[in-house]
């Protein structure tokens, strides 16, 4: 399952760049490419705060 979707994510952001057909569809990779990224980084952070304020908790 793992290895089904890194090959699903594996996408040629530079290939894709390179047959655009305008600088708005640039734009558009560019911003797709990045917010994958970006849910991790927030799913990150929650999960870091909601541990230490659990942690916080424990400690009173």
């Amino acid at each position: 399952m793992k290895s089904l979707i890194l090959f699903l994510q594996q996408v040629n952001v530079e290939e894709k760049l390179k047959n655009a057909p305008d600088s708005q569809y640039q734009i558009g990779v560019l911003i797709g490419s990045f917010i994958p990224f970006l849910v991790l980084v927030a799913l990150a952070y929650t999960l870091y705060y909601r541990a230490k304020k659990k942690e916080k908790n424990l400690n009173n």
